[in-house]
């Protein structure tokens, strides 16, 4: 089996990703991460990137044709990344939700603790890592319906939708394991 999770910035894909993955013995592959490594490289911040992934189509190539060569040679693994569902669609497909001021929150917190994250460099507070936020969803939402057609925030294409806002990280993964646990082969 191989899962994909999706979701809306802040919501916790990656803390529960890397549970998922530890709970399950499996690997996790990381799409965000390819995309911050690149943005690095070329010496922008992760929202100049995916900016100019609105006119260039290369910058979700190198992501792209990762996941699909693992959803084509691996079995039982995560992957997290906004087209990961519609790449590899064998998937059991998760899409995680926020409401998006809790999200400016927890990202703006992270970034005072000193994770790295790439975000724009004109973030100072949860204002303006809520622009962020906002800004990064339309270049996302532009991007995804050019490239690929679709809209990766409708919840129709995944087979578990989860808000959680309100959840801690732990109490999230548990709802999903679940799910999952349902789905595994006996």
């Amino acid at each position: 089996m191989i899962i994909t999770i999706c979701g809306t910035p802040g919501s916790g894909k990656s803390s529960i990703a890397k549970i998922l993955a530890e709970k399950l013995g499996w690997p996790r592959y990381y799409g965000g991460g390819i995309l911050r490594q690149q943005a690095q490289e070329k010496g922008m911040t992760l929202m100049e990137y995916i900016k100019l992934g609105e006119t260039d189509p290369s910058v979700d190539h190198d992501v792209d044709e990762f996941i699909k060569k693992k959803g084509e040679t691996e079995d039982n693994f995560i992957v997290e990344g906004r087209t990961a569902w519609l790449i590899i669609p064998h998937s059991l497909k998760i899409y995680l939700t926020i409401d998006e001021k809790r999200a400016a929150f927890l990202i703006f917190r992270d970034l005072q603790k000193g994770v790295k994250r790439n975000e724009a460099n004109d973030i100072n507070s949860e204002e303006d890592m809520l622009a962020n936020i906002r800004s990064r969803m339309e270049t996302d939402k532009l991007r995804y319906r050019k490239y690929y057609n679709t809209d990766v925030n409708d919840p129709g294409h995944y087979d578990f939708v989860l808000d959680t806002t309100k959840l801690t990280i732990p109490e999230a993964a548990d709802k999903i394991y679940e799910f999952i646990k349902g789905k595994l082969p006996k």
